[in-house]
């Protein structure tokens, strides 16, 4: 359990105690290990935790805060949702087939968040139609508690489940994406302070093969950075992925990097039918810590043009390939809480995903 001193770890969601604690100097340390999580607690996750990672600094994330919840049901009205920018928080119910991608564009403020059980779909595998949602030029954004479902990998040069473009301060937690067109979750174009946490990407439904990208098999889950000519990503692409989990079916990019700082932390990779987990790309430089490999090929692979990637204090089990970092990796400027590499398996493979009960607190 949590010890009481923690500022990630408290047991009443009090803002005046989180205050209280932060005046008195309390903080999580770098280092600090955990054996397992605490439990879900039942307050708005605004009024009681810290967002963990990136998306902590640059004067942090909220999203939507305390502000009126607008619930939505059918595409029109979650549409219209995402288009009003006076909607500050959106709570998703149920299923929702998406008949048109979903464009969120050049807003501040603003949390989507599913129920239990809350899901958009898609059952385009177009280049032009497919993908649920891009978001783009957006800021202080918190998506959570979603299941984003594609039909299925198919290399048409299309789109992805959901796309983070020149985004800022962006936290995606407890969110499931799977069987994207294109990949699951891409994070280009110079957005930068991004967390990514507890969420599962992996692929249910096998790959199509004939797509005009080249392609037969296309579950390539993760891209961050577009390509090594987008040199305006120099100095972004700050991102952590925390306790997520990329399960059976991935192929590919979990994530691949190019230009970013990105902290691999307490996650978990077992697809046996993997080409490659972690890819370093041109100029990634990627802290990849207490992780756990299970069953899967070249769990950290050192492509052409890396900064440097540091590996440490993870679990290889039945892997081949390369295990090893090269040169040393950033030190993250935040403090983050892990659990014990022990811990890793049965915690993110019980609570990585859509898991919660909505919006609520007990993540870190």
């Amino acid at each position: 359990m949590f010890a009481a001193t923690l500022v990630f770890g408290f047991t009443a969601c009090n803002s005046e105690e989180i205050v209280s604690d932060a005046a008195a100097g309390i903080e999580t340390a770098n280092e600090t290990t955990v054996d397992a999580p605490s439990t879900n607690l039942t307050a708005k996750i605004g009024n009681c935790a810290q967002v963990p990672g990136w998306a902590s600094q640059n004067g942090g994330t909220t999203g939507g805060g305390s502000a009126a919840e607008t619930t939505v049901t059918t595409y029109a009205q979650l549409k219209s949702a995402i288009e009003n920018s006076s909607v500050k928080v959106i709570k998703v119910s149920g299923t929702i087939t998406i008949t048109t991608r979903l464009s969120f564009q050049d807003q501040t403020g603003k949390t989507i968040y599913g129920a239990n059980g809350a899901k958009l779909v898609s059952t385009n595998q177009t280049k032009d139609g497919s993908g649920i949602i891009n978001i783009k030029r957006c800021k202080n954004i918190i998506i959570r508690n979603l299941i984003f479902e594609g039909p299925g990998a198919y290399d048409t040069d299309g789109w992805d489940n959901a796309i983070l473009d020149e985004c800022t301060n962006v936290w995606v937690d407890h969110c499931e994406f799977r069987d994207g067109v294109d990949g699951n979750f891409d994070i280009k174009n110079k957005s930068d302070y991004i967390s990514v946490t507890y969420s599962k990407f992996h692929y249910l439904k096998p790959p199509k093969a004939g797509g005009s990208g080249g392609s037969d098999d296309h579950r390539y889950s993760n891209l961050i950075g577009s390509s090594d000519g987008a040199t305006g990503d120099r100095g972004k692409l700050r991102i952590t992925f925390a306790r997520c989990w990329w399960a059976p079916g991935c192929k590919e990019r979990m994530p691949r990097v190019r230009f970013g700082k990105v902290h691999i932390v307490n996650s978990f990779f077992n697809s046996t039918v993997s080409n490659k987990c972690i890819a370093a790309g041109f100029e990634a430089d990627i802290r990849v810590e207490s992780n756990v490999f299970e069953g899967v090929k070249n769990p950290i692979d050192l492509m052409s043009g890396y900064t440097a990637v540091t590996a440490t204090d993870n679990v290889f089990t039945n892997t081949s390939g390369n295990q090893a970092g090269n040169k040393t990796a950033f030190t993250p400027p935040y403090s983050i809480l892990k659990l014990d590499k022990t811990a890793v398996k049965s915690d993110i493979s019980a609570n990585a995903g859509a898991t919660l009960g909505g919006n609520i607190c007990g993540s870190f």
